[in-house]
């Protein structure tokens, strides 16, 4: 049985020690409360469901996002971590005085609704949800703090983007590669020849060493892809012309590794050739508006598609995990479409 007793500063406290149990204390404002809240303890005790809240209701946001920060983004990789800091602070901004026991799924969504109308795009509110969310799940399965259920599950995640559908047009390419051939560093034009002919994002091309080059099987092995999964990439044999170009480049010095480097810095350490400036310089020069270098990727991964290519074949070079992102990157254009028609004797 519980035993209420008043303290000396005029409060309650209802105290439980139930065999098999641990001693269970709390205080309350008014006696009531207190016998309330010792029935309805012991009862989930006899029906063995009880749980400690006490520690999730001590815990506040701010103290468990520093946690999460420190044990779990610093074990991702470092892209991912450093994006994770600034979602942190957002929702310490907003949260971080709440409890996690207080974090209800009402709370969650009126904060959901602030960010959007506040100007903030579906994208980034959905992923300062997904840390928040992933918290709540390491603290109920690793940190055992006594939270019931995720409260972030229980929300509507705000519709997610429904992608860019821009490929190049008529003329572009030509275009493109003549302006980028312009500038004093040939780099340039292969590194938008490699994402063209591949499909392979931005930083899988700049990350490139000679080690993951193999001219002979003309294939590309990626060690660090954004989903963490280890791919080979097929090449070419015009990709295959200009990684064989671009790996007997004339003035590669000899302090690094790198396809395709830049500069030495401060350190006098060498990382990936930087050239995000030049880019959008290049498409000013050659006329061509609202192109982003990542569209090269879905052009790329288009093309294959329409090439005849199966979708597991194109997602092996890809390398989405899943038909419905793939889908989302595969752009085709219908007078394409009417080609293959006609190739395939449709009436």
């Amino acid at each position: 049985m519980a035993s209420i007793r008043r303290t000396p500063s005029s409060t309650w406290k209802a105290v439980i020690r139930k065999r098999g149990w641990p001693t269970v204390i709390k205080t309350f404002r008014t006696k009531r409360d207190a016998k309330d809240w010792a029935r309805r303890t012991e009862d989930e005790m006899v029906r063995g469901i009880y749980i400690e809240r006490a520690a999730s209701e001590r815990t506040l946001l701010n103290v468990a996002l520093d946690r999460y920060i420190s044990e779990v983004s610093s074990t991702k990789r470092p892209s991912t971590a450093r994006r994770e800091k600034p979602s942190a602070e957002n929702l310490k901004a907003e949260l971080g005085k709440y409890s996690l026991a207080a974090l209800t799924p009402d709370v969650i969504a009126a904060y959901r609704d602030k960010r959007l109308a506040a100007g903030l795009s579906a994208s980034t509110v959905r992923l300062e949800l997904a840390l928040l969310s992933h918290l709540f799940t390491v603290a109920i399965k690793e940190w055992r703090i006594g939270i019931l259920y995720n409260p972030v599950s229980n929300i509507r995640k705000p519709a997610p983007h429904p992608g860019r559908n821009r490929r190049l047009e008529a003329g572009e390419e030509d275009k493109l590669l003549k302006a980028c051939d312009k500038h004093s560093n040939p780099m340039l034009g292969w590194i938008v020849r490699i994402a063209l002919y591949t499909g392979m994002r931005m930083g899988e091309i700049t990350s490139l060493r000679r080690g993951q080059v193999n001219l002979a099987k003309r294939t590309l092995l990626l060690t660090e892809t954004k989903n963490g999964s280890p791919r080979t990439v097929p090449l070419t044999h015009a990709a295959t012309a200009v990684m064989r170009t671009a790996l007997s480049n004339p003035i590669r010095p000899f302090d690094t590794d790198l396809v395709f480097f830049g500069e030495p810095g401060r350190d006098r350490r060498r990382r990936p050739y930087e050239f995000k400036v030049e880019w959008h310089r290049r498409l000013k020069s050659a006329g061509i508006k609202g192109l982003r270098f990542h569209d090269l990727r879905h052009e790329a991964i288009s093309r294959l598609v329409e090439a005849g290519l199966g979708d597991q074949e194109v997602a092996a070079i890809s390398g989405h995990k899943s038909m419905q992102m793939l889908r989302r990157y595969t752009h085709l254009r219908a007078e394409d479409l009417v080609h293959r028609l006609d190739q395939l004797g449709m009436r």
